[in-house]
């Protein structure tokens, strides 16, 4: 690591088994949506899903750090300057989600939020034709909305020069010493214009 670079931890542990469970059960929930024979495994991963964004709700408000939806909270202001830097080939850097990130989070969470309830609904022969057209819509909105959030990290990852996905393993990023640093409640928040 040269001097001027420094670890800088930005996810703990529970947001980190949360991304990568709900990756999981998410997974498994779309790919067995169509098998008869595989609807105990799809109502399940359903469940654990629900149950996942039920406890990330819970711990965006009493959760640590960059966890926290207060960190992220995608204003218009923030996310039109976000888009705005990256159109000018100078985007702002952020420690944790950026703007465009963070819209992304809430879709998930909602559009989760919605397949879990309608998939529930549908299981237990409430709502009828309408709960199934919700619940595959919901899902549908979900892996759209994962399609953009994974071509987002391979962006990001590229334009800022850090692995995004190594940092959601092991929770670590690496702040560089060039970056404009802010200190925020024992935590490193870069917003930086500028490529890294």
């Amino acid at each position: 690591m040269h001097a001027d670079t420094k670890s800088v931890r930005v996810w703990d542990l529970p947001t980190r088994i949360f991304h990568w469970s709900l990756v999981a059960s998410f997974a498994t929930a779309f790919l067995t949506s169509e098998s008869e024979k595989l609807r105990d495994i799809h109502v399940i991963a359903g469940y654990t899903l629900a149950g996942l964004i039920v406890f990330r709700l819970l711990w965006g408000f009493i959760g640590g750090g960059y966890s926290r939806f207060a960190e992220f909270l995608p204003t218009p202001r923030k996310l039109i300057d976000y888009l705005k830097s990256l159109l000018d080939g100078k985007p702002q850097h952020y420690v944790g989600h950026n703007p465009a990130g963070a819209v992304a989070i809430f879709l998930l969470l909602g559009f989760g939020l919605a397949a879990a309830a309608s998939g529930w609904a549908v299981y237990e022969d409430v709502g009828g034709h309408f709960m199934e057209e919700l619940h595959e819509g919901a899902a549908n909105g979900m892996m759209a909305v994962v399609g953009i959030h994974i071509a987002g990290v391979i962006v990001s990852s590229w334009l800022h020069r850090e692995n995004l996905v190594l940092a959601m393993i092991t929770g670590w990023k690496t702040r560089h010493g060039r970056d404009s640093v802010q200190a925020k409640a024992g935590f490193t928040d870069l917003k930086h214009s500028g490529r890294n």
